[in-house]
């Protein structure tokens, strides 16, 4: 973050920071700092707080582990509230949820769910599952399918057999699987196209 001039007179020198994931925009938490949290944040790479009724500095996660780390620093336009983009390693809440909120807005999407459920099908190794068996049969296998499948979303688009939607899915499915595979995310795709139209 750019210095700037906050009005810490205006906040009694405590100032209010919301946390909120920088992927998904889900807000995760809100916290305060004085002068020196936010300077230790920007040091460190890691939000630490003005704890209010233990009167002293600490940073989210010293003792579970599962720390913010910061990715970007904003304020609003009165220069009395901070917004911080983090990525968390783990629960922010101490219930174990990972937004010390009920049900926040989140721009998480479908995609994000279905690699849930991917990486739950690598683990469960249910013979039974076809994800599963994919993952067993490794990354050679499922780049067949994917050719496969990208042959079939072709046939279809030059065909119009009507069939494109259905075989897009198959398509998509079986790449997701893959990434997967290689502990790769959709997002990490979404993010090379961004890079790209800069």
């Amino acid at each position: 973050m750019k210095k700037i001039n906050l009005d810490w007179d205006k906040v009694n020198g405590l100032i209010p920071a919301i946390v909120q994931d920088h992927e998904t925009l889900e807000i995760l938490m809100l916290g305060y700092m004085n002068k020196e949290a936010l300077k230790l944040s920007q040091s460190s790479g890691f939000a630490t707080f003005f704890s209010r009724t233990r009167k002293k500095l600490w940073t989210k996660g010293e003792t579970s582990g599962n720390k913010l780390a910061i990715k970007k620093i904003l304020h609003d336009c009165d220069k009395d509230t901070l917004l911080i983009l983090a990525k968390n390693n783990g629960p922010t809440c101490h219930l174990d949820n990972n937004s010390c909120f009920i049900d926040p807005p989140s721009s998480r999407n479908f995609i994000d769910d279905l690699e849930q459920i991917i990486d739950k099908s690598f683990k469960e190794a249910n013979v039974a599952s076809y994800t599963y068996q994919l993952y067993k049969d490794g990354v050679k296998e499922i780049a067949k399918k994917i050719t496969e499948e990208a042959g079939e979303v072709s046939i279809s688009a030059v065909t119009n057999d009507g069939r494109v939607i259905n075989e897009s899915a198959d398509l998509m499915y079986h790449l997701l699987v893959m990434l997967r595979k290689l502990n790769l995310n959709y997002s990490d795709v979404v993010q090379e196209l961004k890079n790209r139209s800069r």
